[in-house]
């Protein structure tokens, strides 16, 4: 299911709301109508929490089925309270705390930025159990903002090169297109939340980029 919201005025869904196929991880303040709407579009369960005391969940934490990163800078009872979930949380020992920011992921592989240390990649390798490649996209190393993708499908920055389309189709193995929400957003990943089930765009996503969310998530053989 697709969603045009935008969450209290704000169209940067992705940078408060980390999601995987099973659960949204979500800030303690964020609107009860939101949640029941992740619920809805993602069929998904809803974990509130703050990371390293911030409600930028999004860019503080991102994973898979397999785990999920956090900020280096998580405290311990952040940490204690998504292992109460059976979940696998790791950290990274890098300066670099938006990990929501810098990682694309599915189930099959990660993007990530030239920034991550091998030492961190390696972490995040094991962590969420995936194939991990470093790149740029179009220019930019914040790889995580870039790109919207999940086990379906994938979404990336509008200036995306076919060198660069044809990596994400290797390693998330799906199929990729480039394009943009919130009327010409080229932030895809930082302002869409989405997985197998749904996705979540602002709420000025007009019908030409709602057509193409649907197409390059792989939504349309739903419809």
């Amino acid at each position: 299911m697709l969603k045009r919201i935008n969450l209290t005025g704000n169209p940067n869904l992705g940078v408060y709301i980390t999601v995987t196929d099973e659960i949204a991880i979500v800030p303690f303040n964020l609107p009860e109508i939101m949640e029941n709407n992740i619920k809805e579009a993602l069929d998904i369960d809803v974990i509130r929490t703050s990371i390293a005391g911030s409600n930028l969940v999004g860019a503080l934490a991102i994973g898979n089925s397999n785990g999920i990163i956090v900020s280096p800078f998580a405290f311990d009872r952040e940490i204690e309270l998504l292992e109460s979930y059976g979940l696998n949380i790791a950290k990274i020992p890098d300066k670099y705390t938006a990990v929501g920011n810098i990682i694309a992921a599915n189930d099959k592989g990660a993007i990530v930025s030239p920034l991550l240390s091998s030492k961190s990649l390696k972490i995040v390798e094991e962590t969420l159990d995936i194939r991990v490649e470093r790149s740029e996209i179009a220019g930019f190393d914040i790889i995580g903002s870039l790109v919207a993708v999940t086990n379906k499908g994938a979404l990336l920055h509008k200036d995306a090169s076919f060198a660069e389309l044809k990596l994400a189709k290797s390693v998330f193995k799906v199929e990729a297109e480039i394009g943009t929400v919130g009327r010409g957003i080229a932030l895809v990943g930082a302002c869409s939340i989405a997985n197998s089930y749904g996705a979540i765009v602002p709420e000025s996503s007009t019908g030409p980029e709602m057509a193409r969310i649907e197409e390059a998530l792989g939504f349309l053989e739903e419809i």
